[in-house]
């Protein structure tokens, strides 16, 4: 249900501007504030039943997410992407893996859905322009550490401002997977904050084994450069 469930507030933001604005003024906030009254409308036929306030709030703030990311302009067009979802046109055609999941006592696989925002703070970092590489993984770092070390209510205090970087930034977010790190939080955290950090480092080393691979081969190709 996470991927649909996100899939749907994606395609609900990108139809209608004042669900959009509906959506986004929940941010930040408390369940019970009167802003976030206006989703009940959206979010309460995708709560399972039974859900605890903590997993509510999981669903809210990924809705608030969605909707308060920045558009991104591609030329004439602007549009609302749905960064983990918009390889798929059809949010049912997962259902089988949704039904297949793990249980709510285990923690969510990172493959299930896609990449981790681990991930998503490594491209934040080697995706950058050169001159900017070094400021923006410094921040990246800096900023997924701050997360993995926080309380659930630090988790979702600091969140927006850390995702809302990353899409400022163009860099995809795996709605669904966010929303299972989410649920799961309370009960799984150091797990998650483990996979957050290792799939950050390991897509880092990757790249810079890839750039020290291109710079020997320049320097095969014209050994000149190595002459001093």
């Amino acid at each position: 249900m996470p991927l649909r469930y996100t899939s749907w507030i994606a395609e609900k933001c990108r139809e209608d501007p004042g669900v959009r604005k509906q959506l986004a003024g929940g941010l930040r906030l408390p369940l019970d504030h009167k802003r976030v009254q206006p989703m009940h409308r959206y979010v309460t036929r995708w709560l399972p039943k039974g859900a605890s306030d903590e997993e509510q709030r999981a669903y809210y703030t990924v809705a608030a997410l969605i909707a308060a990311q920045p558009r991104i302009r591609r030329g004439a067009d602007e549009e609302l992407v749905p960064a983990a979802d918009s390889e798929s046109q059809d949010p049912d055609q997962h259902a089988d893996a949704d039904e297949a999941a793990a249980p709510s006592t285990a923690p969510a696989k990172s493959a299930l859905y896609g990449q981790s925002l681990g991930t998503a703070f490594a491209h934040a970092a080697i995706d950058a322009p050169s001159r900017e590489r070094v400021m923006r993984t410094e921040t990246a770092e800096r900023t997924l550490h701050l997360l993995t070390r926080q309380s659930t209510n630090g988790l979702h205090r600091h969140l927006p401002a850390a995702v809302l970087y990353l899409r400022d930034l163009d860099v995809p977010v795996d709605w669904a997977q966010l929303l299972q790190d989410l649920i799961r939080w309370p009960t799984w955290s150091g797990r998650i904050s483990r996979r957050w950090l290792q799939d950050f480092h390991r897509l880092r080393t990757k790249e810079e084994e890839r750039l020290s691979e291109e710079k020997d081969q320049q320097q095969v190709l014209d050994p000149s450069d190595t002459e001093g």
